[in-house]
């Protein structure tokens, strides 16, 4: 990025003829100069209008050069500035000690006007690669921190992805345990969505995702987390939520979506959703996985039973649903994926594995 206008160089010295001298030899090489009549009203200036380069001198009443470097170097709030201490003491002893004290290089007096102008060439030139390599630092940690965003969001909906949701669950579960607070979560489902896909093609489908992940948005606490965990399916974390008051949001939150319609060019529908809710503490209940599981779990009794409904993990309604499959030797895992064709695509099939 090509430097706008000239570098601004500012002197400082408690002699006005010298500030002037200065000024008119700096001014003749194309900078732009101010002048300093002492530390304090430096300090002033650099705080208003910070410049490119600073000329100090170290002898000063009040408020001397050394002082003045310190107290520069030690803000953060402003940029990088490079100090050329001029001074009349040419000892390798003073010299070290300005160097130590924060200013970049030195100059002794009577000045050397050519080799004043070789040093600031000098010091600009670090200034320029400095401000280069901060400008190129900063644009990575945007397009970072831009790449970060996007690997956390699904495309479509713009609301956290399964991976956003799974990293996120972890943060919460380890809060849960730390504290002993009961952390909730709700796994729904669009009903028969595959049938909005087959009936009125994709970009409809597309429509009833977004809208259905904005009512989730409207309805949720700004502590809870919601996102799009696969295809139709959509996880919702509740933190500090027990499971009764879970199950009495689903079902609040599936009593919105029954009673919306969904709008597109060309017509509008209706769908349900059902939902499973788990929550910790409960004794099968170990991790996170085991929390995500029982959720899924309620999930597919409540798609099994006739969709439309909130089951709660554990419930009676799910003890017996489980049981009596069991006893008629069914195999759950091919029934609730052959369940959930009907439904339409989930997870990895539909959107990527994250």
């Amino acid at each position: 990025m090509e430097r706008e206008g000239k570098y601004r160089i500012l002197v400082v010295d408690d002699n006005v003829d010298n500030v002037e001298l200065l000024r008119a030899r700096l001014e003749s090489r194309g900078y732009e100069v101010e002048g300093a009549n002492g530390g304090e009203e430096a300090l002033a200036m650099l705080k208003v209008n910070p410049p490119d380069l600073m000329l100090l001198d170290w002898m000063m009443p009040k408020v001397d050069g050394m002082e003045v470097v310190r107290r520069l170097k030690a803000d953060k709030s402003l940029p990088f500035i490079p100090v050329i201490m001029q001074t009349a003491l040419d000892s390798t002893e003073h010299k070290v000690e300005g160097l130590d004290a924060g200013a970049d290089d030195y100059i002794t007096k009577p000045i050397n006007f050519p080799e004043l102008d070789a040093r600031v060439k000098s010091l600009l030139r670090i200034k320029k690669l400095q401000e280069d390599l901060s400008n190129r630092e900063r644009e990575l940690e945007e397009m970072n921190e831009r790449l970060h965003r996007i690997s956390q969001t699904d495309a479509l909906t713009g609301i956290p992805n399964r991976r956003s949701l799974e990293e996120k669950l972890d943060e919460m579960w380890a809060h849960s345990q730390r504290l002993h607070e009961p952390l909730s979560v709700v796994m729904c489902d669009i009903d028969k969505f595959k049938s909005v896909n087959d009936t009125y093609g994709h970009q409809v489908g597309d429509i009833v995702l977004k809208d259905f992940a904005n009512l989730l948005k409207d309805a949720v606490r700004e502590i809870d987390r919601i996102g799009r965990y696969g295809g139709e399916e959509f996880l919702l974390l509740l933190p500090g939520t027990p499971l009764e008051s879970a199950v009495t949001f689903a079902d609040r939150v599936r009593e919105i979506a029954k009673e919306h319609t969904f709008s597109f060019e060309g017509g509008t529908l209706s769908r349900t959703m059902s939902c499973g809710v788990a929550a910790w503490p409960h004794p099968d209940i170990r991790d996170q996985d085991a929390l995500l599981k029982a959720a899924d779990d309620a999930l597919y009794v409540a798609k099994e039973t006739g969709r439309n409904k909130v089951v709660r993990y554990d419930s009676p309604e799910f003890r017996s649903h489980i049981e009596g499959e069991k006893a008629s030797n069914g195999d759950k895992s091919s029934n609730q994926a052959a369940h959930r064709a009907d439904d339409g695509v989930k997870g990895s099939e539909a959107i990527g594995k994250p």
